[in-house]
């Protein structure tokens, strides 16, 4: 009876003890979670503040930009605020024509990579062939590469390239893809980057898959068109994402290859209001405009990017 009395006491002594760190884990957990929803909000704040500052100085004179730089005003859409910058970006460049060549040539980028890059990556991570790791390697040696240093010898070579053109009616052989929209698109289809993700992420996908379907009598493009891409929607948001922007921000290729006023993408308008006195408040107007488009991508492709980063990374 004793016995009993004591290991009841006992296992009663032990009760009210293992409660507290219970709740103590709880609310570390939950103060873990405020901190870093706080840490999350300050820093999401911290990088709005250029896009919010744009928005708002491309409603305002230039006068008033200058005056509201040293202030909070800046970020505010208080005073004279009008929408006559939007009308004086119109009035100054082509927009119209600037966004339609900025979209027409990155659609067509962004398209034709996806499908090569990553017919590339199914080749690289799927078919068992010789060589198939030197080539990877050579593919992840060109990232090392900066644009600049290759730029000019693009430049002569895509000036020796044949051509047909339409003059007066008539279809005519000729060299040089300058002034053009191939010269634009073309060279930039295939990318090292886009080819090393597909490969990682193809690669994360069982093999069991090829080989069911390879008794199945399926041939490697039909396992390509049926099997992988369904299963890769990630890694074909992520890839379209990172196309996208460099796409987008072209400057110094089209400003080298590129002379025609009609032919010229967004980026190389921004010139047009750096001669003689600047209009900020048209800069801010234009630059707004042609940001736009970069959000409205980003926000549509953001959970398959997030995804994609997490389910396989760019692990190596």
């Amino acid at each position: 009876m004793t016995a009993t009395r004591t290991l009841t006491t006992a296992r009663d002594t032990r009760r009210p003890s293992s409660a507290p760190p219970v709740r103590s884990e709880k609310t570390n957990r939950l103060r873990g979670k405020v901190f870093l929803y706080i840490a999350m909000s300050v820093f999401g704040v911290i990088f709005l503040f250029p896009l919010v500052f744009m928005f708002v100085s491309s409603l305002k004179p230039d006068a008033q930009i200058l005056q509201d730089i040293d202030s909070p005003m800046a970020f505010l859409p208080v005073g004279d605020i009008s929408l006559d910058n939007y009308f004086g970006v119109f009035d100054r460049v082509p927009v119209a024509q600037f966004l339609f060549n900025s979209v027409f040539v990155t659609v067509l980028t962004v398209g034709l990579g996806l499908i090569v890059n990553s017919m590339a990556g199914f080749a690289l991570s799927r078919l068992q062939w010789k060589g198939r790791i030197v080539v990877l390697a050579l593919v992840i040696a060109t990232l090392i590469v900066p644009f600049e240093t290759i730029a000019v010898p693009m430049v002569y070579w895509v000036a020796q390239l044949p051509t047909l053109v339409i003059e007066g009616g008539v279809l005519k052989y000729d060299f040089g893809w300058l002034n053009t929209y191939e010269v634009q698109i073309v060279p930039f289809i295939a990318n090292a980057f886009s080819i090393f993700l597909f490969t990682q992420y193809f690669s994360t996908i069982p093999k069991s898959l090829d080989e069911a379907a390879r008794i199945d009598g399926a041939s490697w493009f039909t396992i390509y068109r049926r099997i992988l891409v369904p299963l890769s929607g990630p890694a074909f948001a992520t890839v379209a994402i990172l196309t996208f922007l460099p796409a987008w921000n072209q400057y110094l290729w089209p400003l080298m290859v590129v002379q025609k006023e009609e032919l010229r993408p967004v980026m190389v308008g921004m010139q047009y209001f750096f001669q003689l006195n600047t209009a900020w408040g048209e800069v801010m107007a234009y630059t707004s405009l042609i940001t736009v488009p970069v959000l409205i991508v980003f926000l549509i492709f953001q959970r398959a990017f997030v995804s994609s980063i997490a389910a396989s990374g760019v692990k190596g």
